[in-house]
This record gives C-alpha cells, sequence and structure tokens, in this order.
C-alpha cells in the first residue's frame, strides 16, 4: 500500500478538531465518550484520515475500559511503536497507511489471540456495509 501524506493544514480541513488532536496528535479521548465504545453493529472500522480497512466488527469485544477494543486488526494495516509518554511503556499502534494515531495494544484481550487493540473513536469510521467476519 502506498503512504498517504498530507500537511498538517490538509489534516485540520479534513478532520473534526478532535479527529486531528488523537490522530495526528495522539490524544486520548475520555473513556466512555467516542461513538463506538459500546456499539453492536456489524461492519467495518476504517481510518478515519484514509479509509484504510482496520478492524471487523466480529473481533469486537467490550473490555469495560471505554474504548471500543479488537481482538485482531485486518493483516498488514496496523503499525506498533513503543510509546514511553506519561511515565509508562506501552505499544501504541498506528494506521500503516498514514500514520494515524489510532491507540494501543496490551497482552490483555481473549483468545484466540490474547490482545486488546484499545482504539479511539475518533480514529476509525464503522461502515456498516461491509463484511464482519
Amino acid at each position: 500500500m502506498a503512504k498517504v501524506v498530507k500537511t498538517d493544514a490538509e489534516w485540520r480541513a479534513q478532520l473534526s478538531e478532535t479527529q486531528y488532536r488523537v490522530t495526528r496528535h495522539a490524544h486520548t479521548e475520555p473513556p466512555f465518550t467516542g461513538i463506538y465504545w459500546d456499539t453492536e453493529t456489524p461492519g467495518t472500522y476504517n481510518c478515519i484520515c484514509c479509509g484504510t480497512p482496520l478492524f471487523v466488527s466480529g473481533t469486537k469485544f467490550d473490555a469495560g475500559c471505554g474504548w471500543p477494543s479488537f481482538w485482531q486488526a485486518l493483516p498488514g494495516v496496523v503499525a506498533e511503536k513503543v510509546d514511553t509518554s506519561h511515565g509508562m511503556v506501552r505499544t501504541e499502534i498506528l494506521c500503516a497507511v498514514c500514520d494515524a494515531h489510532l491507540g494501543h495494544v496490551f497482552p490483555d484481550g481473549p483468545g484466540p489471540t490474547g490482545l486488546r487493540y484499545c482504539v479511539n473513536s475518533a480514529s476509525i469510521d464503522l461502515d456498516a456495509g461491509t463484511k464482519t467476519e
């Protein structure tokens, strides 16, 4: 996949202020406030910045944390990097196509992967008309 690169002004023009702060500056929306934290609507969750499909609803689960959580990402679309902000060591997840901050991945999810991709609602867009498994 070709990288999507835009200027700061282009990102600002495309995104809401919250989407911009979360995806371009790695902010975090407050728990239990995003539009997808408790949705059960079937579909595919795409990157809000570039439209790349990232997660399917069949891998979404209620982690009780207040953010959408998935036990698996679609292959090859989520990049990881070490995040040492806020006095912690975590694994940040980013869209591999446009480098949008999505959230973090933790090793405390359900089977079969044991992972919890904890994602900001502001960084994704649900396409309810797509395959979910």
